[in-house]
């Protein structure tokens, strides 16, 4: 299906909803510490005016320099949770590359240039009741706050979290103590897999009359659940990971593809995203 050059439909400009205002701030290090043995859990201090998000947005980090790193440009990271009262703001992320790899060694204390809160996020429409949620290792990252939101909103939540082994299945509790109902499948049970993730799904839409289904990341995953959303009818979002250059949609670094009814249309991740339709993503 070809798609159109970058552009942006009146659809989508004119329904945009109001985005809060984008903040550029010092932020301290109030705590950053190992989950296991490849994600940290960082926790920053910051202005109440910052905390202006929604579940699915994200912020670009400035990663410092070091002798062992030289990152150049800001890497995007979802937001993990936010805290209005506490004024704290904190991402859970793999330690990856040369962006993370310098992050992994800012101490409590230290400072952060941070951006945000960019992108779109999730929507809890009226008439979903029942949601699920299905995110494999740092993916739960981007749910978290979502779940929060269905418990806040009173809305009943399946949780599927996938990892390659045991030890890395991350955020289990939290989900638990927003009242989700938490699955876990790895790659070492041989229970991750989309031949047995498949009757799974399709047994807690019959017995938890599921209705919408929320996923980061994962392409396999979100495909999965393309395709049980259409035999079903059941609609649901997705938070896409692309790599980006400025975060704000002046780069075009992030442009992809995405269905619509005439064809296809390029649309940026970070400014109509990164949060979309399950079923318009190709």
């Amino acid at each position: 299906m070809p798609a159109s050059p970058c552009v942006i439909p009146d659809s989508v400009a004119n329904s945009a909803p109001r985005r809060p205002s984008i903040h550029e701030v010092e932020c301290l290090v109030k705590a950053h510490e190992w989950v296991n043995g490849q994600y940290r859990l960082l926790v920053l201090s910051v202005p109440r005016s910052v905390l202006d998000c929604k579940p699915g947005q994200f912020f670009h980090l400035l990663c410092p320099q070091t002798d062992r790193f030289q990152p150049y440009l800001r890497r995007p990271m979802s937001i993990y949770s936010y805290d209005r009262a506490k004024c704290e703001l904190a991402f859970l992320y793999k330690v990856a590359g040369a962006g993370t790899g310098s992050l992994a060694g800012r101490k409590a204390g230290d400072v952060l240039n941070i951006v945000g809160p960019l992108g779109r996020g999730f929507e809890i429409r009226p008439a979903w009741h029942r949601s699920l949620l299905l995110a494999r290792g740092v993916g739960l990252a981007t749910l978290a706050p979502l779940a929060l939101e269905c418990a806040r909103l009173g809305r009943p939540l399946t949780a599927i979290s996938s990892a390659r082994s045991p030890d890395l299945l991350m955020s289990t509790d939290l989900f638990r103590s927003f009242g989700a109902e938490v699955i876990t499948v790895t790659d070492a049970e041989g229970n991750s897999d989309v031949e047995s993730l498949t009757p799974l799904i399709e047994s807690l839409i019959r017995s938890r009359g599921i209705d919408a289904f929320f996923t980061c990341g994962s392409a396999r995953l979100l495909r999965m659940l393309q395709e049980i959303g259409a035999r079903h009818g059941i609609g649901g979002q997705v938070a896409l990971e692309q790599h980006m250059a400025c975060g704000i949609g002046m780069c075009q670094a992030c442009v992809r593809p995405f269905r619509r009814d005439d064809g296809a249309v390029n649309l940026r991740v970070c400014r109509e995203g990164p949060v979309f339709d399950l079923q318009d993503v190709l």
